[in-house]
């Protein structure tokens, strides 16, 4: 096990305590284990830094304390709040969207999907006030449909019809509001938006308001998605 004064910073850094809390868990026995299979009471610790996990964002929930309404970060474990380096959602969706919301406390994993050159992609489901007129999908697949406010067109978005008033877009940017505000161009409302797949990941059957740690693999392919 690591001496526990190293032992103590870590575990403060994960968000258990402070360093002089968890120096006298230490002392209490209630960090067991070897350095590769450490438990905190019981429980086997959280990632190190590097983590990445993944939300079901339920409606009603903010990524910004700017924001009102109740932050995304209620719904994780108070410790991960705590963590050093901090832990980040990775871009936001409003309040009223639901969806796939990934969170790291990698910095450059971070930077690096957020990015103006980021082309990762990001697909929605939207569900529309009223029918499809027909001319959406090559309108938002021209690149150069402008956004109201803006000088410069929205880069080139894939959409598919599933139903009278439902539709599936894919984008690679991530401007403000912009899945809303791209249907308000064409004429249109989206009464609710739903993100299922960000890069490589997909939200799949996780409950709205769970979330869940990446697995290696699902970590390693978005970072080189």
């Amino acid at each position: 096990m690591k001496p526990d004064r190293q032992l103590a910073k870590y575990l403060a850094n994960l968000g258990y305590g402070s360093r002089k809390e968890m120096e006298a868990a230490i002392r209490a026995g209630r960090v067991t284990g070897t350095d590769e299979d450490l438990q905190f009471e019981g429980e086997p610790l959280d990632p190190p830094p590097g983590m990445v996990l993944m939300m079901n964002k339920p409606a009603g929930f903010t990524c910004s304390r700017a924001d009102q309404g109740r932050l995304v970060y209620e719904l994780l474990p108070p410790r991960f709040l705590r963590r050093s380096p901090a832990l980040s959602s990775i871009g936001r969706l409003d309040a009223e969207t639901t969806g796939l919301l990934l969170f790291t406390d990698d910095g450059k994993l971070l930077h690096s999907l957020i990015s103006p050159k980021s082309d990762t992609e990001k697909t929605y489901e939207a569900t529309l006030a009223r029918p499809l007129k027909g001319h959406e999908a090559e309108l938002f697949a021209s690149g150069t449909l402008m956004l109201r406010g803006e000088d410069k067109p929205l880069l080139p978005a894939r959409m598919e019809v599933t139903g009278e008033r439902t539709a599936r877009l894919t984008l690679t940017e991530g401007r403000y509001h912009q899945v809303r505000r791209m249907f308000a161009a064409a004429g249109n409302h989206v009464e609710t938006l739903h993100r299922s797949r960000f890069g490589p990941l997909e939200l799949c059957d996780l409950p709205p308001g769970d979330w869940r740690l990446l697995t290696k693999s699902e970590a390693d392919r978005l970072r080189t998605a």
